[in-house]
């Protein structure tokens, strides 16, 4: 080593006190190289764990690394002997190298102070949605809902989600403030169908079925405008009219629980089946092919009139679908 700082002297340029620096600084990394690379080795002959292994290999980082800053420091700057450089140092070098878990350690202290979950929430974060079952110093514990599964229901798998990510994604809390969510159900009625019949039948249906729950949500209503600038003036379930290409677009807007929407929605599609079966003049509508004779079937004000040089509607009726 003592060649190798002559050398840099007359080469470079560099001072005797430079030099011996720069010597010893090699000199620390080396070693540290070297202890990491013998515990990993002597890991990898006792197992064949690819996790156990990981395990090693960011543990010997996380301790090399901050060893080296301080080695380092006490190398390269003048006064690390106090005590206040001496922490900022350690400090500066622990944050660089447990980043990810100085994070998520952040995260659970969002989680416990400003508690935007709490355990048994139902909750949605970045892609991944599912109740809260449980929260720990690094991460928290989902059991999902949705992914290949129709109406929030389980999947039956566990995601566990470091707390780092509630500081850096949306959060979206089913359960919070308000207890209930809106639900919509479209029911497609055909053209020939009694829509305004259809209409009123769909709006008993989905007021009968959901008239508890509106009046609880008055009252949780009520609670929540004292956290939360929520203000819902009209909280009864309603039915929407709308045109579709192939029939009346009836929409049913309702209240749920949100772990509750997949048997709502089932009690009133059953519901809506069979009342409908009851009547002749409504029927769900379906895509449709069919001929249509303007001169014999449009209004009377819209129909073409069968002038000489233009084609024969009833001889090569238009098509169209519905």
């Amino acid at each position: 080593m003592t060649q190798f700082g002559d050398w840099l002297q007359r080469s470079i340029g560099l001072s005797a006190a430079t030099a011996t620096k720069l010597e010893a600084t090699l000199l620390v990394l080396v070693a540290l190289w070297l202890v990491q690379r013998i515990t990993l080795a002597i890991v990898w002959r006792r197992t064949h764990d690819g996790r156990l292994r990981y395990r090693w290999q960011k543990a010997t980082a996380y301790i090399t690394t901050p060893i080296a800053l301080l080695i380092v420091g006490r190398i390269w700057f003048a006064g690390f002997q106090s005590i206040a450089t001496f922490l900022g140092l350690v400090s500066a070098g622990i944050a660089i190298a447990l980043k990810d878990i100085l994070v998520n350690l952040a995260g659970w202290v969002f989680i416990i102070w400003r508690r935007p979950f709490a355990l048994g929430d139902r909750i949605q974060i970045g892609q991944h949605a599912g109740d809260v079952i449980d929260v720990r110093l690094f991460q928290f514990t989902l059991n999902e809902i949705g992914n290949w599964v129709q109406a929030d229901q389980s999947t039956g798998r566990i995601i566990h989600i470091p707390n780092g990510k509630v500081l850096t994604e949306v959060i979206a809390n089913y359960s919070e403030g308000f207890q209930y969510i809106w639900n919509e159900i479209p029911v497609l009625v055909s053209f020939e169908s009694d829509w305004e019949k259809a209409k009123q039948l769909l709006l008993e249906i989905v007021r009968r079925d959901s008239e508890e729950i509106a009046r609880a949500a008055e009252h949780s209503v009520r609670e929540t405008t004292r956290k939360f600038m929520i203000f819902y003036t009209n909280l009864t379930p309603t039915v929407y009219t709308s045109g579709h290409d192939s029939g009346v677009l009836l929409t049913l807007r309702y209240l749920c629980e949100p772990r509750q929407r997949r048997v709502t929605e089932q009690e009133i599609w059953e519901d809506i089946l069979r009342e409908f079966a009851k009547h002749d003049d409504i029927d769900l509508a379906y895509i449709t092919r069919r001929g249509f004779n303007n001169v014999a079937e449009g209004k009377p004000g819209t129909r073409a009139s069968e002038l000489p040089g233009r084609i024969d509607a009833e001889r090569s009726p238009l098509m169209g679908g519905s």
